[in-house]
Parts: C-alpha cells; structure tokens; sequence
C-alpha cells in the first residue's frame, strides 16, 4: 500500500478530520472581525507577506522574504476569489482585499491543521475526546491565534510543523510521515527552525530512522536553496545578507530579557493562552496536579520549552512566539480538564 493510500484510508481522515473540523469553525468565527477590521499601518510583518503575495520580493525585509509557502498558496487561492470578491462586498476596493481574505482561509486551514496534532498528541497521552475538545477550544480562542489566522502571517504553518514534531514522538512508529513532512515544510517555514531540527531528530527517531530524515531534510534544505537562489535573483539581493541578518537578530535577547521581566512582560507572558494558564501553574505547585500532568513533564516537553524560549529571546514578540508551545499546552490542559469531567462524571453518579 503506497504512503497517500495508508494517509487516506477512512479510519485515519475520521480521526483527523473531527479535531480539524472543530478548529476551523472555531478560527473562521473568532478571526474573521481581526481580517476585516485590523489597521495593516500597524505591523510591517502583515504588509510585507501581502507584498510577497503580489509577487513584489525587492521590497520586503530579508527577515521575512524567503518565508513563501504561505503567501504563495494565498496568492493562488486569490486568483478565482478575486473574480466573485467585489460582487459580494462591493463595498472593498478589489486590489489587496482578496489577498487578505484568501491569507485568512489558508492560515484558518493550517492553524486547526494544527490544532489537529494537538488533539491526536492529547489523545495519545490518554485525554479523552471530550477533554482534548475543551482544550483544544480553549488554547484556540487565544488571541495569538485569532491574530495567526486573521492576518496575512505565516506563524500558521510553523505552528504546524511545531504539531506535527510533537505529535510524532507521542505517536511514535507510524508517524514517519509527520517527521518527514515537518522536515520538509520546516526550513522554509522559518529560519529559527534551525533551533527545533535537533530536538525533532532525537525525538522523532523512533517514528522515522535517520535514513528517512535525512532525505526528507535533504529535500526540505534543496527547496530551501532553490528558493533563496530564485528571490535573491529576483529581488537584486546579496547571499549573505541572510546570515548578516541572522546574527542580528541576537540583539534582540537583551532587550527580551528586560522585557519579560517587566510587570508588563509578565503580563504578556500570561496572556498567551489567558486564563487557561492559572489552572496548569495550579497544577504544577501541588503534588496531585503534578501526578495529572505526569505525561507533559518528561524531558521532550522540557526541551521543547526551552526551543520555544530561544524564539521568545531572539524575537522582540515575546508572547506571539510563545504560542509556539500550543501543543504542549493544550495537552497538559486536556489532562486537567480530563481530571475535572471525570470528577463531575463521579458527583452526578453519586446524586
């Protein structure tokens, strides 16, 4: 049975497509007011990804010119949407508005793709479909992932390949298609993809041997240079301009210290999925919470944290990077919220 036959048998898309589903409701209702009312004169990351939509690489800061998987496939989408846009909202000047819409239905579909590993990861770790439901709402009604699928970004498909990493070492054999498209989609996802490639080598061993990685990264490094070889020439760029840019972003870890230990830092920090964080730090300082979080705290998580801070310090956006460490949390939220059901489950019993 080839690779595409095993991915597609209906067993496998039932369990995928559930989690997915959930999640893209969820994104299309919660980021459509940010894709509609959002002031682009705010941030230069939205503006320079709808000028690589456009095809326009000269103008766009090298930090963010390679990243194009994302506005390509934007780009495409808005080509037949573009045909139907002003007849339904004569109201929207045609030139970049079905740029935006299309950037707000590709990261809805990568960010629940996302939130899909999350849920599978969840259920690996023995939530129950009902808790992972509540976790997985719960962790994608944060802000950062309203701003992630509302705006053209292309946070969605790292948030994927931080899933998809994840969601291999839980699954272990038969996941070798997760490690290998991470592996693939990674290096042109974002460079600081650099910082998780050895975590998920060591941790997605046992679902994909080395053999296995090593082509799916070779393949992912090729596309990589084809495409910096393809802007570079396009855009009248220099090579190392990427590498001068790259070590200038360690200026950056000085200022995020300062700033995540502000009372606003602070404040940022616990922002990133709001709320829901008071009942996992709850957890985490009594003994029987840590007995319930038992399966989020092995030394995978703790080095995948420690990825995650890496990207806090060397981005001036503290909280947006962090919610790069979605898939943990909401596993570890599912636990909670496991705990929680099955305590109500025993008072109703009791009653």
């Amino acid at each position: 049975m080839s690779v595409v036959a095993k991915l597609l048998r209906p067993g496998r898309v039932r369990r995928w497509l559930l989690p997915w589903a959930l999640g893209l409701g969820a994104l299309l209702n919660l980021a459509y007011p940010m894709y509609v009312h959002y002031d682009f004169s705010h941030s230069l990351d939205t503006r320079s990804y709808l000028r690589l939509a456009a095809g326009r690489y000269d103008s766009v800061n090298v930090t963010r010119r390679y990243r194009v998987l994302v506005p390509a496939a934007a780009r495409a989408l808005a080509q037949p949407i573009a045909l139907v846009y002003g007849k339904i909202w004569p109201q929207r000047p045609a030139g970049e508005w079905p740029r935006r819409f299309a950037f707000y239905l590709v990261n809805c579909a990568l960010l629940s793709a996302a939130g899909a590993t999350w849920w599978r990861a969840g259920r690996l770790a023995g939530a129950s479909a009902g808790a992972m439901g509540v976790a997985l709402l719960a962790v994608l009604s944060s802000r950062w992932a309203e701003y992630t699928a509302g705006l053209p970004l292309t946070d969605s498909l790292y948030s994927l390949v931080f899933g998809l990493s994840y969601y291999a070492w839980r699954r272990g054999p038969g996941a070798g298609w997760a490690v290998a498209v991470a592996l693939l989609l990674g290096p042109l996802a974002k460079e600081s993809f650099v910082f998780l490639l050895p975590w998920l080598l060591r941790f997605g061993r046992r679902a994909l041997g080395w053999r296995g990685q090593a082509a799916a990264l070779g393949g992912g490094l090729l596309t990589l240079v084809a495409v910096h070889y393809f802007i570079d020439k396009a855009a009248g760029a220099s090579h190392t301009a990427t590498i001068t840019n790259a070590f200038a972003h360690v200026e950056n870890v000085l200022y995020s210290l300062h700033r995540a230990a502000s009372p606003k830092g602070v404040g940022e920090l616990l922002s990133i999925f709001g709320l829901y964080t008071l009942p996992v730090l709850a957890a985490l300082a009594r003994p029987a919470g840590r007995r319930a979080l038992a399966p989020v705290l092995g030394l995978a998580e703790a080095l995948l944290l420690g990825i995650v801070v890496v990207h806090m310090l060397l981005s001036s956006e503290l909280a947006r990077m962090g919610y790069f460490f979605a898939p943990v949390f909401a596993v570890a939220l599912a636990l909670l919220a496991e705990v929680t059901l099955r305590r109500m489950q025993g008072g109703r019993t009791g009653v």
